[in-house]
């Protein structure tokens, strides 16, 4: 299984001890549950993320295998489902009510956030803070929205 690590060293010297370490998950049950989480990992990121970096978000690696990452943006959730993952497209669907994207790459409404952490909860093994991901993105690779990505400068 491939995990988020890949991301965690520094960009310039893969020397360095990880900068993110994955989080067991604790499944979350309830919507409560899950804007919990989402608070807690957005003082997380505020606090660890520099706001000129890009690319942040979560990555979820899923128990039986594969990583999603998650970014939020003001409008909009962006997933990036690697090959490993694929088999979680059904749920994704199921959860959030979204069609299937031609690719890797999900555009889901923001307010679709809760039931896709709710419905992928069940699945995941850990979670780890990523930094410098290629997220789909237009102009700097910024998003602004629920979870640590809306900076004030």
């Amino acid at each position: 299984m491939r995990s988020c690590s890949f991301l965690l060293f520094s960009m310039t010297d893969s020397s360095l001890p990880p900068r993110f370490r994955p989080r067991p998950w604790t499944q979350l049950e309830t919507p409560q549950d899950v804007e919990l989480w989402i608070a807690e990992h957005d003082q997380s990121l505020r606090e660890l993320i520099a706001p000129e970096e890009t690319g942040v978000g979560v990555c979820f690696t899923l128990a039986v295998g594969g990583n999603v990452y998650m970014q939020t943006g003001a409008d909009a959730v962006l997933l990036d489902v690697d090959a490993d993952a694929a088999w979680v497209a059904p749920l994704i669907i199921a959860a959030t009510g979204v069609d299937a994207p031609r690719g890797s790459y999900w555009v889901l409404p923001d307010d679709k956030l809760v039931q896709l952490i709710v419905g992928l909860s069940s699945l995941v093994e850990s979670t780890t803070l990523v930094s410098g991901h290629r997220f789909l993105t237009s102009g700097s690779g910024q998003v602004t929205g629920k979870m640590g990505f809306e900076r004030q400068r």
